[in-house]
């Protein structure tokens, strides 16, 4: 064998390095299922499903190719349940010439490799992951001299030096950033589209039989799965994207709506993230929408921002900065999690909705996630580390690489302003403008102390209080810390008190 080509459970594409001048004759691609990666965080069950089925797929495609392929499966009684192992098994069985990875997407991962190059007695040649539009080395340039990094200013280089909504070295429409046109409420009366979802086939009913029987204390449910879990079948969900919500994605991105989980969001994140769909093929349709006349400006901009823009700019972050971005507690948050995060049972409607969403789809869109679930976290002082494995553990999509940044930056503010300008802090007041959510609630949104006020309401002025020395400079919480300056010391101890005492309760 001359080289065995390794290819994670997130680098699902043909286009990947690693398989990048492959010899069927003289090659061999490993893939293994193992148990450091199923259970260093309790992952949902329909995320198990996804991954293990996707690969399942992937390899039999490759298969039909007339490439081999050594697959190892999670049940298999000689799987050593780690990659390094079960590499090692495979190179003492074959003994390669070299053995050819694509870096990995985790810092914890690429420790594994770097231990490869010293431990296996074996060449092995670590590839640059091309899949993404800025390379490591890109976004370190790009940030190398800055006071600030700003991911607008970011995302303008990409745009100009990938030609995205551009013309004539100018942004189409004249603007660079239409969020403001993106910001409306879910008119009452609007049913959202019916979105694809795929039947397993019998791949995934064995991959979903076999989680059921292996993880069945794990968080989420799956009689409701149907993500794409191959080529074609994520082809096609962004198709359904493009025709059925991408005309209305932009108006309508922030708002939530009480047993209507997808509303108009794209649900590919899972597909691009294991490799089923590229960045830039999505970005290239989104565009042709709208010069095809499908789809206003506001919503192709608004989205592409999410991929080119949001989705490289944390990636950046990442590696950046890791490892010692997640130590980072800027704010000194130091609560557990809650457990109503895992059973989803609390008279918080609001707060109801976003986790039950996410224990039957492991998916909620990224209001939900930032300004419910993320918001509670941020007011509650839940620990980084809590409420970052819950979100590593919970979502389709999620992958340290992303997740962390999102939720310790943008969440969490725990990086102390590096991600973020600003702690993404809301009163109740936020949800009930953007969403339906309050009207069949336990508490009044529009009461602000006492058992019956919207928790949110005291939470939110509580968050401020205590942490006013750390954020009273930012010239982003005028507002809020102004209020502060004119609010009596009886409304403080009140809101200090409804705070202690809810906190208690749960």
């Amino acid at each position: 064998m001359d080289v065995l080509r390794v290819v994670l459970g997130d680098q699902l594409s043909r286009d990947v390095a690693a398989l990048q001048g492959l010899n069927p004759k003289r090659d061999a691609v490993l893939m293994m299922e193992v148990r450091d990666e199923t259970e260093y965080v309790p992952h949902h069950k329909q995320k198990l499903v996804l991954i293990l089925s996707a690969m399942r797929h992937f390899a039999a495609d490759l298969r039909e190719a007339g490439i081999r392929v050594e697959y190892v499966n999670l049940d298999d009684p000689d799987n050593t349940e780690s990659f390094t192992g079960e590499l090692q098994r495979t190179v003492d069985r074959f003994k390669p010439c070299k053995v050819a990875v694509t870096e990995p997407s985790e810092w914890r991962v690429q420790q594994m490799v770097d231990d490869w190059k010293t431990g296996l007695n074996v060449p092995v040649e670590v590839l640059q992951d091309d899949r993404f539009f800025a390379s490591h080395t890109r976004f370190r340039e790009w940030a190398k001299g800055r006071k600030t990094w700003t991911m607008e200013h970011f995302y303008r280089e990409m745009r100009e030096e990938h030609d995205i909504l551009m013309s004539h070295g100018k942004p189409e429409g004249g603007r660079w950033n239409f969020d403001a046109d993106n910001r409306k409420r879910l008119p009452a009366k609007t049913t959202p589209p019916n979105r694809a979802r795929f039947t397993p086939d019998e791949i995934t009913r064995a991959v979903i039989e076999m989680v059921e029987e292996q993880f069945a204390q794990n968080f989420g449910t799956l009689e409701a799965f149907g993500w794409p879990v191959t080529r074609s079948e994520a082809l096609a969900a962004l198709d359904d994207f493009l025709q059925n919500a991408l005309p209305h994605f932009g108006d309508y991105q922030d708002a939530m709506k009480a047993g209507a989980p997808f509303l108009y969001h794209s649900l590919i994140a899972p597909a691009i993230n294991i490799g089923l769909l590229s960045p830039r093929e999505v970005c290239v349709a989104a565009e042709a929408a709208w010069r095809g006349g499908d789809a206003p400006l506001n919503a192709v901009e608004g989205f592409i921002r999410q991929i080119l823009g949001w989705r490289e700019y944390v990636r950046g972050i990442y590696w950046a900065l890791m490892p010692d971005y997640a130590a980072m507690n800027a704010l000194k948050a130091s609560r557990p999690l809650p457990e109503f995060y895992w059973s989803g049972v609390t008279d918080m409607h609001c707060m109801h909705q976003a986790i039950d969403s996410t224990r039957h789809h492991a998916y909620s869109h990224h209001i939900q996630r930032l300004m419910l679930t993320g918001n509670f976290a941020l007011l509650a002082g839940v620990a980084p580390a809590e409420i970052e494995q819950w979100y590593l553990a919970v979502y389709a999509d999620a992958f340290e690489w992303v997740e962390l940044p999102n939720t310790h930056g943008m969440i969490l503010y725990a990086d102390g302003g590096i991600l973020g300008s600003k702690p993404y802090a809301a009163s109740g007041n936020y949800i009930n403008k953007m969403s339906d959510y309050c009207k069949n609630c336990e508490y009044d949104v529009k009461v602000k102390n006492g058992k019956d006020a919207c928790p949110f309401n005291y939470l939110y002025w509580n968050f401020f209080l205590k942490n006013q020395e750390k954020l009273k400079n930012n010239p982003r919480l005028w507002t809020a810390f102004s209020n502060i300056k004119n609010m009596s010391e009886e409304r403080k101890k009140q809101i200090e008190n409804d705070s202690k005492e809810f906190m208690n309760t749960i």
